[in-house]
């Protein structure tokens, strides 16, 4: 784990369910108590995705619970987030999600150096025989561990 890198919250089912090709590390703009609401880890985002409309990247289905100690001036729970990114990484992942079956999905909140980043995966959506590929190379793997432990063990 990298220095001054606090996960918030992680993504563990966008890791079985699609294939990760790339990962791109973007900022996100969020409204006051948002970033508190953050930091707490009151944020859900099992279904989100990211769109690019007008040359800008959109955070979709990411739900960020009302700030509990704040007054009536709280954020919408369910509004779209914008990602901070260069113009230059925003083309070239529009070229790249333009592709049949690539999607944008988040990956995992950080804290770094006090500022909220997200990490998005450049993602292909894995077939049901993908995903019995890769639970049978985990238990595999575990098994040779255990395996290798117990002789070592005597």
């Amino acid at each position: 784990m990298e220095e001054g890198r606090k996960i918030i919250a992680e993504n563990r089912k966008a890791r079985f369910n699609y294939t990760i090709t790339e990962t791109i590390e973007c900022g996100i703009e969020l409204q006051g108590t948002e970033v508190k609401s953050v930091k707490s880890g009151n944020i859900s985002f099992p279904d989100s995705f990211a769109l690019i409309e007008n040359n800008e990247v959109f955070l979709q289905n990411l739900h960020i619970s009302e700030y509990s100690f704040s007054s009536i001036f709280n954020h919408d729970p369910d509004r779209k987030k914008k990602l901070l990114l260069h113009r230059d990484e925003i083309k070239r992942l529009k070229r790249k999600v333009d592709e049949k079956g690539v999607t944008l999905v988040p990956l995992d909140f950080y804290l770094k150096k006090g500022l909220v980043k997200v990490t998005l995966g450049l993602c292909k959506g894995k077939k049901l025989f993908d995903k019995r590929a890769d639970i049978k190379d985990r238990d595999v793997k575990r098994d040779m561990e255990r395996e290798f432990r117990n002789r070592l063990d005597g």
